[in-house]
């Protein structure tokens, strides 16, 4: 029986009716509102919309916040409303459905590993890089939420000290050198350095408020020197990561998916080969499987509708 997968973002709120062999058949979107009963009726929204069109059993919610471990509640989300807020009850409730809830990048986790680039695996991780980097953990196709229910929270491992400046609080993490932001942040630094060597970023964005990491990913498929150099950075930062995430979790394979992948013939290659430089006793063992998403920007649609389509 089919099951609603639910991608509740910052920006928009993605529904897809996802099938038992992991596909989307159908999809519904609406944009995020800022308030927390008007983005329950956004959710309730799209579900209705497809569930007119579709039978289904379960719907999972992918939400990009700390979720309790029992799935129950959204503890925070720093993109949307919900503080401590039991949104499965409310949401079963609503829609007459059991509702299942997960963080975002477990969800996309589960997704490639039933259907996508880590399937089968035993240890998987992926990493979500997008505004800044999600992560979630199989270990023996169970997902590793820790004690709390927060783990793994890989992009703000502090990488620089008093490094750059973080919406967590801190300074030097991961996501501030490893992300779309990181991107944008890289090549404003770069064109204050150089922006005399660049042949279409300067060109295209001479207000450097409006270097975005779209804009440097058209650059540097143009050939521009500065965008070309600052994902040269990002895969250095990106290389270095995943070492020392191999070096903690030793897992089999490493998904990278997220917006961010869009360019990842951009930079995956020269990640790999950085990774496979800096890792604790390289040459000397098994590196991980450094894959891209297979199933794009529904994974964590598919993944959350698995999800609730199991515990259903």
């Amino acid at each position: 029986m089919p099951a609603i997968g639910v991608d509740v973002g910052g920006t928009s709120v993605r529904a897809g009716v996802v099938d038992d062999d992991g596909c989307v058949v159908d999809f519904a979107r609406v944009a995020t509102p800022g308030a927390e009963d008007a983005l329950e009726d956004a959710i309730t929204t799209v579900v209705d919309e497809l569930r007119a069109r579709h039978t289904v059993e379960a719907v999972g919610l992918a939400v990009a916040g700390f979720v309790r471990p029992d799935r129950r509640a959204v503890l925070f989300a720093p993109h949307l409303p919900w503080r401590a807020a039991p949104v499965a009850d409310r949401m079963s409730g609503r829609l007459g459905v059991p509702v299942t809830l997960e963080h975002d990048a477990n969800a996309a986790a589960v997704g490639e590993h039933r259907f996508g680039a880590a399937r089968g695996a035993e240890v998987a991780l992926l990493l979500a890089l997008g505004t800044g980097i999600g992560a979630g953990l199989l270990l023996g196709g169970r997902i590793f939420r820790g004690a709390h229910g927060v783990a793994p929270e890989l992009g703000h491992l502090r990488v620089v000290p008093d490094g750059r400046p973080c919406p967590c609080g801190r300074r030097g993490c991961w996501e501030r050198y490893c992300s779309g932001t990181a991107l944008a942040a890289t090549a404003v630094e770069l064109l204050a350095r150089h922006g005399s060597r660049s042949t279409v970023l300067a060109r295209d964005a001479t207000d450097l408020a409006a270097v975005t990491g779209r804009r440097v990913a058209h650059a540097a498929r143009e050939g521009d020197p500065v965008a070309l150099e600052a994902f040269a950075d990002l895969a250095r930062w990106l290389g270095e990561g995943l070492a020392l995430i191999a070096d903690v979790y030793d897992p089999e394979v490493i998904v990278l998916a997220g917006g961010v992948t869009e360019s990842a013939p951009l930079f995956a290659d020269e990640a790999r080969e950085h990774y496979a430089r800096v890792l604790t006793g390289a040459g000397h063992r098994p590196l991980a499987r450094i894959r891209t998403s297979q199933l794009g920007d529904a994974t964590a649609i598919v993944g959350a509708a698995t999800l609730a389509r199991e515990r259903a």
